[in-house]
């Protein structure tokens, strides 16, 4: 069976996954991190094991001694000492499988913390590229695949690797003859895993990453539900995701082929280990070359290898499910510009725009050669139609995006190698997208500043002229809102997003149409409101509603990717340009 062709990606580009050096240098920070964890584990389980040990060399020497004749006293005594090994061999792995489940879960919530860590600290300009199903497959799908390997297969591992290591070494004790019988069938398993694991790796990482497009695709169609149902793009969509599901069930195929051609493979080892045991014993112990009770020691050691050994092939099998996941969880930590430098710190609020050109694909440009002086405590409206590269250059002037030629620079840095947590303190953008996250309202609000008391909180609901609904709301700022709570209009929602930003206290504000929700009136009287919070700090405003445009000091006009206008109201409504035609079709309108 053929391997499936690469699974189309869709025109998101998918986040990283990691290269098998990044994935095997985290793997070992994360041994560190636990080793003393991993010792314990390891260490019960060797106690353990030797503890085992002693059964099958009592039963050889039980068997010998009654080929010979023995008393009924050393027959007592053999089964006491048997019965005992057995006990203290299972105290002991009770342990180690105890302290090997808290070491999983310790891994396990090391790994979930970092690869959350790192994806709140995302550039928002990254996650619009890639989308979010590929993110959220990777935090749900990833994690719960990964969680099996993390919480069995290593700690298990470890366990097995030193079971054979010591139950190998008691064979060659007993027996180095039946030590090398027992090793007949290692050819075999050698030459079938080398075919499996030359294949299992990549077809692991390719159903993930088919599975991630299924995701991607889904949660796009429900995103833009409204949109599919008003352009009557449902079928399409469907057979969209169909080609995404298909690509996806082959590879499931294929590594379940995989599988089957391998696991009789591993079976027909372990039945040449204990046949060619016995065999090849007998003839010796025919041939006076082996005593019974050596015999019966050897084949017990070698029927003992079949239980670790076979561990160690399934959870190895089940790591590469693991590492595919881990190499997507880790891929996340890539995503960093190597120019970034976390010392550089603006000299002043000054935003300047050079020669700036930008493009979401390669060679179509949407931006051509803007340049824009953002002076500190300046309001500038940008206006113009629909598609000219408004929202693309307030995301520019907001850091979101990194130009593809010229700079954007915030007090003479360049936002491209300022860290996205240092650009978010020195500027924030509102644009017509809001949420509101399962909790109270209080726990909404906080998350733009975790540290304010309620009073702050109230203050800023005023601000936006939020504090009438809030108070009303049945348990005030403890209500909890969102999903499964009490349900906030549109305006409600992007009150609260612009309550937010009073709360983070950014100097540079870019809004994006952030009050498109509201009625004009409301939005209107929001605005003005919003004027006494924005006094004093440096706001860019894209918006279609011009009377934002007639109260800011400076207007410029986004034509086709280009500043085709620029200066104050009145002096554009003088020359009679494109914003004088603007202003002129807006005002009729109304």
């Amino acid at each position: 069976m053929k391997a499936p062709q690469a699974a189309e990606q869709g025109p998101a580009t998918m986040l990283p996954v990691a290269s098998g050096a990044t994935v095997r240098a985290y793997a070992r920070v994360l041994v560190r991190r636990h080793r003393w964890g991993l010792a314990g584990v390891v260490g019960l389980h060797t106690a353990a094991t030797v503890a085992g040990l002693v059964g099958p060399a009592v039963l050889g020497a039980l068997v010998e001694s009654l080929s010979a004749g023995t008393a009924e006293e050393r027959i007592r005594g053999a089964v006491a000492w048997y019965l005992g090994s057995l006990a203290v061999a299972a105290v002991f792995s009770g342990l180690s499988a105890l302290r090997g489940s808290v070491l999983g879960e310790a891994v396990l919530a090391d790994l979930r913390e970092d690869f959350l860590t790192r994806s709140v600290a995302l550039p928002p300009g990254v996650l619009e590229r890639a989308g979010t199903g590929d993110l959220v497959s990777r935090g749900t799908t990833d994690v719960d695949r990964l969680a099996r390997s993390v919480r069995d297969a290593v700690p298990e591992l470890a366990v097995a690797v030193v079971s054979v290591v010591l139950v190998l070494g008691a064979l060659v004790v007993t027996s180095p003859l039946l030590a090398a019988a027992a090793m007949l069938g290692l050819p075999t398993l050698l030459v079938g895993s080398r075919w499996y694991f030359r294949r299992a790796p990549q077809a692991y990482r390719a159903e993930s990453a088919g599975y991630a497009a299924v995701n991607t695709v889904l949660a796009e169609t429900v995103d833009a539900g409204r949109t599919v149902e008003a352009l009557r793009l449902g079928p399409e969509r469907i057979r969209l995701t169909d080609r995404k599901i298909h690509a996806w069930v082959d590879w499931e195929r294929y590594t379940l082929w995989l599988r089957t051609v391998w696991f009789p493979t591993v079976d027909g080892t372990y039945a040449i280990a204990v046949i060619s045991t016995l065999v090849v014993g007998g003839l010796f112990a025919m041939q006076g070359w082996l005593d019974a009770g050596r015999l019966t020691a050897g084949v017990l050691y070698a029927q003992a290898l079949v239980h670790p050994v076979g561990m160690i092939l399934r959870w190895y099998e089940e790591l590469q499910t693991g590492q595919a996941s881990l190499a997507r969880l880790v891929g996340v930590r890539e995503v960093a510009d190597p120019d970034t430098d976390a010392a550089l710190r603006p000299d002043g609020r000054r935003v300047e725009a050079r020669e700036v050109r930008f493009g979401y694909r390669e060679g179509a440009d949407v931006l051509h050669g803007i340049t824009l002086d953002v002076a500190p405590g300046s309001r500038v409206a940008l206006v113009g139609p629909s598609g000219a590269g408004k929202s693309t250059l307030g995301r520019l002037l907001a850091g979101i995006y990194a130009p593809g030629r010229g700079r954007v620079t915030l007090g003479g840095v360049p936002l491209a190698r300022m860290p996205a947590e240092r650009i978010r303190t020195e500027v924030a953008l509102v644009n017509q997208e809001h949420h509101v996250f399962v909790g109270t309202l209080r726990d909404n609000l906080r998350l733009a500043r975790a540290d304010a008391d309620d009073t702050e909180l109230r203050e800023a609901l005023a601000a936006v002229d939020a504090a009438d609904w809030a108070e009303a709301l049945p348990e005030g700022l403890d209500t909890e809102v969102g999903s499964g709570g009490a349900a906030l209009t549109p305006s409600q929602a992007q009150q609260l997003a612009l309550a937010r930003l009073v709360l983070a206290d950014p100097h540079t504000l870019v809004l994006d149409e952030a009050t498109s929700l509201l009625d004009p009136r409301a939005a209107r009287h929001l605005e003005r409101s919003l004027s006494r919070v924005l006094e004093g700090r440096t706001v860019v405003a894209i918006a279609h509603r011009l009377h934002t445009a007639h109260d800011a000091d400076v207007i410029a006009v986004v034509e086709e990717g280009r500043i085709s206008e620029y200066g104050p109201h009145p002096a554009l409504v003088a020359a009679g340009g494109p914003y004088a035609a603007l202003w002129r079709s807006w005002r009729d309108e109304r």
